[in-house]
């Protein structure tokens, strides 16, 4: 589904974000940072701002943070940009500090989804925040989004808020809210904004900018792709369709498989996909007769097909998807699933048709993805003018998230993983969009150049994962018309070139840079991509791996993996002898760290309890677990809400799954990962017993849980095995960038064989 963009579809879809006529505001030049306050305002010799940027983050001129990305952008048109970040959001008069926008606010609640950011799995407030200086908590308040746009709209009721980032991408339809456990609006109305942009933002904002500089009303920009906005009627000239006929939600004969490949569904149909507008019509439904508000409004007509007589699809450009509305799904679990499964598949920008759900009398329209970037562009966007450091009113306060990716470089964007409780997908979609080898470089050679503190290690080279830069599809036409949710699940497409060797170029180039002693690859890794390509595996354990490499198999029982859409436990498996064989050949001894879920939809406390039983086979103990975190709009998430497995066709009666709900369940789950804490053990022996198999409570090697229990706390350690403890793993977590995921806790960590003393 993946290709090099600057060959496919996509770079002949849409015009350059570089090829505007810059707006007349550009002969002040580049800012050194962009201004926080009308001092900095008045050195540049700007009067006003063309657009003021509202973050919950700590403002870190960097492309790794959102807001510093869109408004070096933004500068690069031409326009003067403003931030202001995590303002006191109390009243309305912080937001008045860079005065009144000229053309817009540009709203989000930060790099993080701000519910995740402020809560724990468990709805437990944190006390810290990454993005924050000094890691303090409590400086964005819960919906910032919501509440920064309200705001803006009180300090210049005038002017147009563009509302983007991931908490307005994850919000975009009616969803469950994990937090108030119930389903909300799609935040366009919630927030009031003019327009949403959802996922990555530039080359939507970039022509909203222009177009509002041409005094052109923001209710009539309705066309860009990426946005979301509110409307009270489909206007003519549109095809609407009820999403029952896409994907029906009860009974029909010969469905058809959306995860199938597009030879396969043709191939059913009796068909073929050698035309591509045979492969990109596989599933359209049937013209429906009316219009309709959700769920019963629209009827299909009453239509026997002959066979003889090819249908001609609606165009795609003026085709639009009725959802059930929200008044439907809030109502009944099972519509919500379907419209869950709807959304995501209208995803890859080279089908996707638009989307419009009702919220009792107004409509909020969804127009298809963003294209995405070509490689140029990527170039373009990460070669602006970042100072790369923190805004200097910040002084000597540490931002804990800059500190981690300080030294490491963004490689790529988007994820064809596909993995049910991630967001990324949601965010950046599926579409693979890397930059050029050189650009890569640059930035290493900067970081080298101009970062205070660079000691010599490249702390990463990498992105949502490791090791999909420039992995793309066979064909531009098939990857246009493909839709399915994962390229690598249940396996790897037959479509999908894994070809590694321009990362191991880059992986070369870099290390042999004069100034850098040691490239380190942080990002997690798809390893049953890696295993496909013996020589990227070797570069990497050999060269990249500083001791530790994370992974994450999530789980390791079936049930629990089809429900992920992960690979199975033998993918980790090969990986494994592959990176035990290179390290050996390096005469290091390296280990790698897999990272685990607990209580993830579909995982029964029997699947837990062999996760445990292989964690001690293999000798691991977690300093720190996670449990599933249903973020907004997620796959896993819709299937926690309404208990169907929404990765197959959704019917009343069709499967159900197994949620971990109350805080005693995914407390055991929790205490699974765990089975070496002492604290756990009682819950756990209870847990046995009740599953019938007390015969893991016991104080032999093949038991789970000793049947002693320490007077002290989980520190015990039987004197039986005091030489198997090792040292004990540092405490701390790693960071996940760009996602609407809390930042990860430490993974299960490998206990060292005991030494001899020399």
């Amino acid at each position: 589904m993946n290709a090099p963009v600057d060959v496919s579809f996509f770079a002949r879809a849409a015009k350059p974000i570089t090829s505007y006529r810059k707006y007349w505001a550009h002969r002040f030049g580049t800012a050194p940072f962009l201004p926080m306050s009308r001092k900095e305002m008045d050195a540049l010799g700007w009067d006003s701002c063309d657009i003021v940027l509202v973050t919950g983050d700590a403002y870190v001129d960097h492309p790794s943070f959102g807001m510093a990305v869109i408004g070096r952008v933004l500068e690069a048109q031409g326009f003067r940009v403003g931030i202001i970040s995590q303002p006191d959001w109390q009243s309305a008069e912080p937001f008045k500090a860079l005065g009144k926008p000229n053309l817009f606010w540009g709203v989000t609640a930060g790099n993080m989804d701000s519910m995740i950011n402020r809560y724990t799995a468990d709805r437990k407030l944190r006390s810290d925040d990454a993005y924050t200086p000094g890691d303090v908590g409590g400086k964005r308040p819960d919906r910032a989004a919501i509440v920064y746009s309200q705001r803006c709209r009180e300090a210049f009721k005038d002017v147009p808020i563009v509302l983007g980032g991931i908490e307005g991408s994850l919000r975009r339809i009616a969803h469950y809210d994990y937090w108030s456990e119930k389903v909300r609006h799609s935040i366009a109305l919630d927030a009031k904004c003019d327009l949403l942009l959802y996922g990555n933002a530039e080359r939507a904002i970039v022509e909203i900018a222009h177009r509002l500089a041409a005094r052109e009303p923001v209710e009539d920009i309705t066309d860009v792709r990426g946005t979301a906005f509110v409307r009270r009627s489909t206007p003519e000239g549109w095809f609407e369709i009820d999403s029952t006929s896409v994907d029906t939600p009860g009974r029909v004969e010969d469905h058809v498989n959306p995860y199938m490949t597009i030879a396969d569904q043709a191939k059913a149909q009796g068909a073929t996909c050698a035309k591509e507008d045979q492969a990109a019509g596989e599933s359209l439904p049937l013209p429906f007769a009316g219009e309709g508000r959700g769920e019963g409004a629209a009827q299909p007509l009453n239509f026997v097909p002959n066979p003889k007589v090819k249908l001609k699809p609606p165009p795609r450009d003026r085709t639009v998807i009725r959802l059930p509305s929200y008044e439907a799904i809030k109502a009944d679990p099972v519509l919500y699933a379907h419209a869950n499964r709807v959304l995501h598949l209208e995803t890859n920008p080279g089908n996707a048709r638009a989307l419009v759900q009702a919220h009792g009398e107004r409509d909020v329209w969804l127009n298809p993805p963003p294209i995405p970037l070509t490689t140029a562009e990527m170039d373009h966007v990460f070669g602006l003018p970042y100072a790369r450091a923190p805004h200097p009113s910040y002084g000597d306060a540490k931002i804990p998230a800059w500190e981690m990716i300080r030294f490491s470089v963004n490689i790529m964007r988007g994820c064809f993983g596909g993995c049910t409780f991630c967001s990324i997908t949601e965010h950046e979609g599926r579409i693979i969009q890397s930059r050029s080898e050189d650009s890569i470089i640059r930035e290493v050679e900067e970081i080298r150049d101009k970062v205070k503190g660079f000691t010599g290690v490249v702390s990463d080279l990498g992105g949502p994962t490791a090791n999909m830069y420039r992995l793309g599809c066979r064909t531009p036409e098939i990857e246009a018309a493909c839709r399915k949710p994962s390229c690598v699940y249940p396996g790897i497409c037959q479509n999908l070139k894994t070809d590694h060797g321009p990362l191991i170029k880059i992986y070369r180039r870099a290390r042999e840079l004069k100034g850098v002693k040691k490239v380190l690859i942080g990002s997690g890794l798809r390893y049953d991509l890696a295993v496909q390509s013996p020589e990227y595996v070797k570069e990497l354990v050999q060269h990249h791996v500083g001791g530790y490499l994370k992974i994450a198999p999530e789980h390791t029982e079936a049930g629990p993996l089809s429900k992920m859409m992960k690979p199975g436990i033998g993918s980790y498996d090969r990986f494994k002898q592959m990176f035990d064989k290179f390290s050996a050949e390096a005469g290091k001894e390296q280990y790698l760290i897999p990272y685990f879920i607990a209580a993830h939809p579909g995982t029964s406390d029997e699947d837990m309890m062999n996760l445990a039983l292989w964690l001690k086979r293999n000798g691991f103990r977690a300093d720190q677990v996670q449990a599933f975190y249903p973020s907004p709009m997620a796959t896993a998430t819709a299937m926690y809400h309404t208990g169907k497995n929404t990765l197959r066709k959704v019917t009343r009666d069709s499967e159900g799954v197994d949620i971990v709900r109350g805080e005693r369940r995914r407390r055991l789950h929790k205490a699974f990962l765990r089975y070496h804490d002492a604290n756990n053990w009682p819950m756990l022996r209870e847990a046995l017993k009740a599953m019938g198999r007390a015969d893991l409570i016991g104080n032999g090697k093949h038991h789970l849980v000793p049947t002693y229990q320490p007077v002290t706390d989980g520190s015990y350690a039987s004197p039986r095995r005091k030489n198997s403890t090792g040292s004990q793993p540092v405490k701390g977590r790693v960071l996940t960038q760009h996602t609407g995921l809390p930042p990860r806790a430490t993974g299960a960590k490998p206990v060292p064989p005991a030494r001899k003393p020399r």
